[in-house]
């Protein structure tokens, strides 16, 4: 391995490192997505104006889907948390004990309290919510800068050594890079597969049975459904207990309906993401606890990812022959 490609490996780890230190999953994830959405738009030659200029409508498309659902669910969500709470209060009675909470007062005062606090959340407010948005829209700009030009040497021609180690050392980080978008195409590229085709069903499913606010329902299950096992997890919950809030039948309907189409969706894991990424689950569960517990919820979303990465560029690196043997002829016990 030469000196400008261990620097370049050691250029990626210093920024996965400060990406979680410094809390700037939002950006990285940004320009990851934006760059990924760009290179669909410009498929068949299109021009590069026009991928960009369809990133923008899509940008603005779903501002305005998000304004709508985040209406929608603050009027919902006490709706259905005030119909479920008392089902889920006089359920726990029957089997022997009792709620830390009775009502949607004393939910909100427990989130408030306890939860909120653990989870930091509590000082969750507008300086918070701006610096997010304007990590947002430095992550857009990051990635249409990269997409029309992603040079990293302008000046190749000026230096004095043709062959010197900035030039050297900037391709290399330049590979580590392609390599790391590659593995984000891969995990994404099948995530968003997977969880179209849960969606489709599971919102056939929901009108058929005319469930409560089933247009909210379907967009939860489908942002539920980029992250990896628990989206599904979650999701499957949140309609299961909408379905409570109905009566019991529908409830164990959907639970029902659920667990035969996550079945259906194992196959298509096998056959979507297992020949893509190819993780075993403990590790893939693993890599989204640290990934939550350094960056949150982006930190879940990227952690495949960096996973995918990493065994990508350990498959790259060649073992000296006779490292293998040594290693081949150790007995097993030692």
């Amino acid at each position: 391995m030469t000196q400008p490609t261990r620097i370049s490996f050691g250029f990626m780890f210093l920024l996965l490192v400060l990406v979680a230190a410094m809390g700037l999953a939002t950006p990285l994830l940004t320009v990851l997505f934006s760059f990924f959405a760009l290179n669909i738009f410009r498929w068949k030659g299109r021009s590069k104006n026009f991928a960009v200029a369809m990133l923008l409508v899509t940008v603005t498309a779903v501002c305005v889907g998000f304004v709508l659902f985040a209406t929608q669910a603050v009027v919902a969500a006490p709706q259905i948390a005030g119909q479920l709470i008392p089902r889920l209060h006089e359920t726990a009675l029957k089997l022997g004990f009792e709620l830390p909470f009775t009502d949607l007062q004393g939910l909100l005062t427990l989130i408030k309290g306890e939860v909120a606090e653990r989870f930091g959340l509590v000082g969750l407010a507008g300086t918070t919510l701006l610096r997010q948005l304007a990590f947002v829209i430095i992550g857009m700009v990051v990635s249409i800068s990269l997409f029309h030009n992603a040079t990293i040497v302008i000046d190749r021609d000026k230096h004095t050594v043709r062959n010197n180690l900035y030039s050297f050392t900037a391709d290399e980080i330049a590979k580590r890079f392609e390599l790391f978008y590659k593995s984000f195409h891969t995990v994404m590229g099948a995530q968003i597969i997977i969880s179209t085709i849960n969606t489709f069903f599971t919102g056939i499913f929901l009108c058929v049975v005319d469930y409560h606010y089933w247009q909210l329902l379907i967009v939860v299950t489908f942002f539920c459904g980029l992250l990896p096992i628990l989206g599904n997890i979650i999701s499957n919950t949140i309609i299961v207990c909408v379905g409570l809030t109905i009566d019991l039948q529908h409830a164990m309907g959907a639970l029902a309906f659920l667990v035969v189409i996550h079945k259906l969706e194992y196959f298509l894991n096998s056959k979507i993401i297992g020949k893509r990424i190819e993780n075993p689950m403990w590790m893939t569960l693993l890599g989204l606890i640290i990934g939550e517990r350094l960056m949150g919820v982006p930190g879940m979303i990227l952690a495949p990812v960096i996973l995918h990465y990493v065994k990508s560029e350990a498959s790259r690196v060649a073992v000296e022959h006779q490292a293998v043997e040594a290693a081949q002829s150790q007995p097993s016990g030692s």
